[in-house]
């Protein structure tokens, strides 16, 4: 099986793989610029929760190291905690780094404490992975055909994934027998990224049109859905890729299984429901245009969330590295 390293520090510089790109071609960022690796959060060239946080993290303690004072410090966080609102991940870690700063700010060696922290954020996550594939492989009692929506696999983590790594799992196990992928519009996650993933471990795929879900559904052919998460509230509620509410509703409809994977780095209990989650809202221009090319008029008014949330009355069980976590959720 074949993974792919989405964020990676070398000699000074992170080097982000610019997902952009995919899969038409593997071009790489690298650079020892904050402004920068903040925009390629903000364009999705680095993307993924657990990646954003990761990223992130070393943003502040490359920005650090260029420029060592508190007022850097705190201009760099504010910067990067502008970037993205949605994903707890990455305000878990910029807070992480913030305990390390301020538990150490009068040390010499504050720079490569710093450095450290970003790393053991990085290496939790790749240990993250790995549990909640491992966790996740409950959901199998039989060969399965899955759906799945945006991607959250190596390119959305510094590891081998979320719920794609459940995915990858349970194929080398010999019990996934098919994966349908949601397209994943607007920014074409699933067919884009997700496809690229599936196709780079030999696992068997077709990929449908968001719309063409219930089709599949209605026919019996898929199993069980299953999606990563961008913040998990409290409750149990759960911020996703936008369309991931409509496959909820359509899974529980056909009475089938629908199961979130993501790290407890993702879950938010100082947010006490879904109404409280934060929801981005994209430029007009990921709508109104297709890898650059116009496909409708500009001057149209558009609704461009990001995400969408998913009550917790909708999900059959919540997949962590701790556990596989059945309702009712309280986390």
């Amino acid at each position: 099986m074949q993974d792919l390293r989405t964020v990676e520090f070398r000699d000074g510089n992170l080097i982000l793989l610019d997902q952009t790109k995919l899969p038409l071609r593997e071009e790489y960022i690298t650079t020892k610029d904050y402004e920068r690796i903040a925009l390629a959060i903000e364009r999705l060239e680095v993307r993924g929760a657990p990646a954003i946080g990761v990223a992130a993290a070393y943003a502040l303690a490359i920005g650090y190291s260029l420029e060592p004072s508190e007022e850097s410090f705190n201009k760099i966080y504010k910067r990067l905690e502008k970037t993205r609102p949605t994903a707890v991940n990455l305000f878990w870690a910029l807070e992480e780094m913030k305990k390390v700063f301020y538990q150490h700010k009068h040390s010499k060696e504050l720079s490569e404490l710093l450095l450290r922290k970003a790393r053991e954020i990085l290496h939790d996550d790749i240990e993250k992975c790995e549990a909640i594939a491992k966790n996740g492989l409950k959901i199998f009692h039989s060969k399965l055909n899955v759906l799945t929506h945006c991607n959250a696999g190596s390119l959305a983590t510094a590891g081998s994934g979320t719920a794609l790594n459940v995915i990858k799992k349970g194929f080398e196990n010999g019990l996934v027998n098919h994966v349908f992928v949601d397209e994943t519009r607007p920014l074409l996650q699933g067919s884009r990224l997700t496809a690229f993933e599936l196709e780079k471990n030999g696992i068997p795929f077709t990929i449908n049109t968001d719309s063409t879900a219930a089709f599949l559904m209605k026919q019996g052919k898929i199993d069980c859905v299953i999606v990563g998460a961008d913040r998990i509230a409290a409750n149990g509620d759960t911020a996703n890729k936008i369309g991931t509410y409509n496959l909820a509703v359509l899974a529980n409809f056909h009475r089938i299984p629908f199961y979130v994977a993501a790290p407890t780095s993702s879950i938010d209990k100082n947010c006490s429901d879904g109404s409280e989650i934060k929801i981005e809202l994209r430029d007009k221009s990921e709508i109104t245009h297709i890898k650059g090319i116009q496909i409708t008029k500009e001057n149209y008014d558009i609704y461009s969330p990001a995400f969408d949330v998913t009550p917790n009355s909708l999900i059959t069980a919540i997949i962590t590295e701790k556990d596989f976590h059945l309702p009712p959720y309280n986390f």
